[in-house]
């Protein structure tokens, strides 16, 4: 049984596709020998099975084991049907770290970056007719530092913030046959203030007569419609959505803008037409929201927004990284929505897409985040920024993700407070952010040295256990104000970095709270800890009265969405129970600061 069967790109959708998910061949190859003995060319080297795209550290790969085997291969057989004109594309949707792809006997390309897609025209290396094959050589050595990896650990035995390690294909494999002229990629910006979408495309090829046709539908209502000529590989048009439609008038745009509370989407679809007929069809959707930061607060959609996050680590107990199911991703989404949060900061790992259109269709807003390196030196940088180039092109379009985090705590950096290089490279990340994209806020260093930023992410746990009244008195005064906030060292470092000020962002306490409550029998650990469900809600409220008190914050961030391995502070178990009823958290969020304020 295949279990991620889903079209892997929900902003991007073609109607035929095949998934190659499900079982392939697999070998560990410890003595890198693979590439110089061709194993993409004998099948008798491959003496295991995996399940894709399940890791061989996972129980759902079928191998479960957590021994470091840095080189991996894999290998399945697959037929595709296609006419003398049409490519063939192959796309992957993550391999973690390194990837060279070969088909038949021949290399396709080479990726690196363990989060982020690619794809490869394999159509050149097809055999006529009949079955054909591809294998898979993934790297990732587990005790290098410089690597992005984020929460994977270097030492094969978990313990403290970091969890298993994950090596190789974890997100769906699939192909798609194309016309030699098709559609490659495409942005779309909304033009709140106008009522317009900016649609950004660009072409694999070109040929004579070539038109594009789009309509947009909201409600499955058809309310704009054009075609554009194509002259060349890059094309854009901007379409009035509302026009004379008397809905644009509502107050607030309640009825069409994008927001937690009202997550309407539209429809696009795509159409690409040649003299002889369509060549392409793509079906995508945006929603129509504004995000920024202005007078020391966050805006949505021109209103000030009180965002009530939840730091979700995206690990699953059987599946790693990747979900057993993509309904998974709705179920985290929709628990956390009864929970009274507003969204997530994903942290410290890039999502898979479907948790993307998950959290668009429901109404969920998502600071997106990079898997960070341990260490600081050339190849971390540059691995750093090739990461999120990929990231911001894959992920463009999803109205959700309202904030980006390009740096946590200082990883990757960890001088930053006072060495000017590491300043440099964070503030290029920044900068390079706003140049890919314009539309979101981005935070230089979520937690403490910050340098150019457009909020300030502040980490506390300082709120002690119940009773401790010195400690909890302490808490709420570094909360109180906007000078008691940046007064306060958030760690050995201050909140802004040696040569950078406060200059009136918006702060958000960002990570917070991490009561460990073990209802599953196993030993862990948390920042505080309670025996009981009531003990746990009356701890909840404890410190979440603290943070809403004050009068500084425009938002927070609380420590976290699930347990994870050896961390029991989450507010589900890790196999997603709740440890309480929902409601009680529910009324204790919904207590303070509506989302939207008047």
């Amino acid at each position: 049984m295949i279990r991620r069967t889903e079209y892997p790109r929900p902003q991007f959708i073609r109607r035929n596709w095949i998934n190659l998910n499900g079982r392939w061949r697999f070998a560990f190859d410890d003595h890198d020998r693979g590439r110089q003995e061709a194993w993409y060319r004998d099948k008798t080297r491959y003496n295991r099975t995996i399940e894709v795209p399940f890791v061989f550290q996972s129980a759902l790969s079928g191998i479960g084991e957590r021994e470091f085997h840095d080189i991996i291969w894999y290998q399945r057989d697959f037929e595709v049907e296609r006419n003398a004109d049409q490519r063939v594309i192959l796309h992957f949707g993550a391999v973690d770290y390194e990837a060279d792809v070969y088909v038949n006997e021949g290399h396709v390309c080479h990726h690196a970056g363990g989060h982020t897609s690619f794809e490869a025209d394999i159509t050149d290396h097809l055999l006529p007719g009949g079955r054909q094959t591809v294998s898979v050589r993934a790297w990732d050595p587990g005790r290098d530092e410089s690597i992005p990896r984020g929460k994977q650990f270097w030492e094969e035995k978990s313990r403290g913030i970091w969890y298993t390690a994950s090596t190789g294909i974890w997100q769906t494999v699939w192909l798609e046959v194309v016309e030699r002229q098709h559609i490659r990629q495409l942005y779309l910006t909304p033009l709140y203030d106008e009522g317009k979408i900016k649609a950004e495309l660009e072409m694999a090829s070109l040929c004579e007569s070539l038109a594009l046709d789009y309509d947009i539908s909201f409600r499955k209502e058809i309310i704009a419609a054009g075609r554009v000529e194509v002259f060349s590989s890059k094309v854009s048009f901007v379409a009035d959505l509302f026009q004379e439609h008397i809905f644009r008038m509502n107050y607030h745009g309640e009825s069409w803008a994008w927001t937690p509370e009202t997550p309407n989407l539209f429809d696009l679809r795509l159409t690409l037409r040649g003299p002889n007929g369509i060549l392409d069809e793509v079906s995508s959707y945006f929603g129509m929201r504004k995000i920024e930061t202005k007078a020391g607060m966050v805006y949505l959609n021109n209103m000030p927004y009180y965002q009530k996050l939840v730091l979700d680590q995206g690990y699953w107990k059987e599946g790693l990284l990747t979900a057993p199911s993509d309904k998974d991703y709705a179920k985290d989404i929709r628990l956390a929505k009864e929970m009274g949060f507003n969204g997530c900061r994903k942290h410290q790992k890039t999502e898979d897409p479907r948790f993307l259109y998950w959290a668009d269709m429901l109404g969920y807003l998502v600071w997106g985040e990079c898997a960070a390196p341990a260490v600081f030196n050339r190849n971390s940088a540059e691995r750093l920024m090739t990461e999120w180039k990929d990231i911001l092109r894959r992920d463009y379009n999803h109205p959700c993700i309202v904030t980006w985090v390009p740096v946590n705590e200082s990883w990757g950096v960890p001088d930053i407070s006072f060495d000017r290089r590491q300043q440099h490279f964070s503030q290029a990340l920044y900068h390079y952010l706003h140049t890919l994209d314009p539309t979101r806020p981005v935070i230089s260093n979520d937690g403490w040295a910050a340098t150019e930023t457009d909020i300030v992410g502040i980490h506390n746990y300082a709120h002690g256990r119940k009773g401790e009244r010195e400690r909890q008195q302490y808490f709420e005064d570094t909360l109180s104000s906007r000078e008691n906030l940046i007064r306060r060292h958030s760690s050995p470092w201050p909140v802004f970095a040696e040569g950078f000020s406060y200059g009136g962002e918006p702060i958000l306490l960002t990570e917070f709270g991490g009561i460990a409550y073990d209802v599953s029998g196993e030993s862990g650990w948390g920042y505080t800890s309670v025996e009981t469900e009531q003990d746990f809600l009356q701890e909840y409220q404890r410190i979440m009265e603290a943070v809403c008190r004050s009068k500084a914050l425009w938002g927070y961030c609380y420590t976290q969405l699930t347990d994870v391995e050896q961390e029991i502070n989450g507010l589900l178990t890790y196999d997603r129970r709740p440890k309480c009823d929902p409601a009680g958290i529910r009324e204790i969020n919904h207590t303070y600061h509506a989302s939207v304020v008047e």
